[in-house]
């Protein structure tokens, strides 16, 4: 059951919510039920708008959730993940740094979201 901390310089300050165990929401349908101003256009995957930048808090080693198709495309496209990066995804369960909130759904793991406000900024 893991705590999501939301940060952005749009933010008077940051917020952090209790993600339910089992719970499949992404971190933008979390961001949007606790009325947090992450950008997003499409909310599918396909435009990037919902980029955010993830740190894990846990001292725990950082568990990855499968990146979607439609992610890895934008990532790439946007210079945001690399080819090894992906691998470690995929082979080690290493989270890359840069994600879509609309595609991210988060595990038992404390994590600490950021994002600019300005769609497509996480940094």
């Amino acid at each position: 059951m893991p705590n999501i901390t939301f940060t952005s310089p749009i933010m008077k300050k940051d917020k952090t919510i209790y993600a339910v165990a089992g719970n499949t929401a992404t971190i933008l349908a979390l961001a949007k039920e606790h009325a947090i101003p992450i950008p997003f256009e499409c909310g599918n995957g396909d435009c990037a708008s919902c980029l955010i930048e993830v740190t894990h808090l846990n001292n725990k080693p950082a568990m990855a959730m499968m990146l979607t198709e439609k992610e890895k495309a934008r990532l790439k496209e946007l210079q945001m993940i690399t080819a090894e990066e992906i691998e470690a995804a995929e082979v080690s369960d290493q989270p890359p740094r840069f994600r879509l909130a609309c595609q991210f759904i988060p595990r038992d793991e404390d994590v600490m979201v950021h994002f600019t406000g300005t769609p497509g900024g996480s940094v």
